[in-house]
């Protein structure tokens, strides 16, 4: 889990992000969804009906061509895509990973735990490039900084994989395919941005979609419920 969203979808994103636009990363990353849906399926014993697999691959080809038609979508396969790609991997492998980890240790345990066994390896490239490259930045950056350490990347971390575990890693993961259409309205209050009007209609298809997979029953495979049974102290 560590491996997957401590270290690898965070580096590879930036990576690819330092030659790519937010906007077409946004068009690869719409897939993490279905990755984590794959992973799911693979690694947390989970077992979704077709209801679901319709639902959410309605949701991810809405989306990816509602960036299509926008223009999000430019340029050929380059090696920023597969910087993104990997990353899309390593993420889903996380968020399955994580979300049957958290049945038993629940989701503020998990992340904490991820967190301290990846802390000698951050930490030592973390002073060597401290070192070596002096952070810098505006009055804009540092509190931008802020908020992706201490919200997107550790407390945030507490509601999702509490939600992955009691929810189920394929049925929760989709939600995720809400993201890049409510950034594009995050982009029109914060940065007044223009929203064209297809974005409503998308938005609304993809909610729909997310609900529809929140409706179905995921079953769980009987070794792997058992295997990630949670102890009583862990339900709290």
């Amino acid at each position: 889990m560590a491996l997957g969203v401590v270290v690898g979808f965070p580096l590879f994103t930036s990576l690819a992000l330092t030659t790519q636009t937010s906007a077409h990363g946004a068009v690869v990353v719409t897939v993490l969804p279905a990755m984590t849906a794959v992973f799911a399926v693979l690694r947390a014993g989970e077992r979704p009906p077709r209801t679901f697999w319709l639902a959410a691959a309605t949701g991810l080809v809405s989306v990816l061509a509602f960036v299509a038609v926008t223009g999000a979508a430019r340029g050929a396969l380059s090696p920023a895509d597969l910087y993104l790609l990997a990353a899309i991997v390593l993420c889903g492998l996380g968020y399955a990973e994580g979300g049957a980890l958290a049945r038993e240790l629940g989701g503020a345990r998990t992340i904490c735990w991820a967190l301290l066994l990846s802390l000698p390896v951050t930490l030592t490239i973390t002073l060597v490039s401290a070192a070596t490259h002096p952070p810098h930045g505006d009055a804009r950056s540092w509190p931008a900084f802020a908020y992706l350490t201490v919200v997107s990347m550790f407390l945030g971390f507490f509601a999702w994989y509490a939600g992955l575990a009691r929810g189920g890693v394929a049925r929760v993961g989709q939600i995720q395919l809400a993201q890049p259409v409510l950034t594009l309205l995050w982009s029109a209050l914060l940065l007044n941005e223009t929203v064209p009007p297809a974005a409503l209609a998308v938005a609304s298809l993809v909610l729909l979609c997310v609900i529809l997979t929140q409706r179905t029953r995921t079953a769980i495979k009987p070794a792997a419920a058992a295997a990630h049974k949670p102890h009583p102290a862990s339900r709290t």
